[in-house]
């Protein structure tokens, strides 16, 4: 287990990363379908789970005293560090998943009108994945107030339609398949996501 430091410095998370081997370097193929030469495997830095709580704990400290009854998360990037922070504020815990292609709210999980949510993801790169969750979830009543994630490797630049939050803020380029310089090296690609790029 790699403790992470109290201080929240954006250097104690990416050491935790790097020493869990979860900040990989080579030619990746985003869930997105964008390329990059550095991927995220989150599974490999939440799968302590003091480690996991951590983090939740790290998150959570951005929205206590706000009212927010329950946590989302899309899956399954976001699972784990979604019930972490759920847990650090004590609200439920509910996920949206793809079916037929499409983000929906299943397993009979439902929402009042205009319920309070935070969404947490792990990792955000375009932001398509929180907001097709967001979508989702006011489609079924719910009212997105915040985002957050572990880790934002659009420094800022991903739009979600509502205020978010990262751990740590990185600019890490991502190129278009037919743009990819690694591509044109002839680099082989991997795909270690946990879903088929659209």
């Amino acid at each position: 287990m790699n403790s992470i430091d109290s201080t929240n410095s954006r250097n104690s998370i990416l050491d935790h990363f790097k020493a869990t081997n979860a900040l990989l370097e080579g030619h990746f193929q985003l869930s997105s379908g964008l390329h990059s030469s550095q991927y995220l495997q989150c599974a490999l830095a939440l799968a302590y789970s003091g480690d996991a709580m951590r983090f939740g704990e790290l998150i959570a400290e951005n929205y206590r005293g706000q009212d927010i009854p329950t946590v989302a998360s899309p899956a399954i990037g976001g699972l784990v560090i979604g019930f972490a922070t759920a847990a650090a504020l004590n609200a439920r815990f509910i996920w949206t998943e793809r079916q037929n292609g499409e983000m929906t709210l299943r397993r009979g999980f439902t929402l009042e009108p205009g319920e309070k949510i935070l969404v947490v993801e792990d990792v955000i790169t375009t932001g398509g994945s929180t907001r097709e969750c967001i979508a989702a979830l006011e489609a079924n009543g719910g009212k997105v107030v915040a985002a957050a994630s572990i880790v934002d490797r659009s420094n800022g630049a991903a739009d979600v339609g509502v205020p978010r939050i990262s751990l740590v803020s990185m600019d890490v380029p991502s190129y278009l398949p037919d743009e990819c310089p690694l591509c044109a090296k002839g680099v082989t690609i991997s795909k270690p996501g946990s879903r088929t790029p659209a």
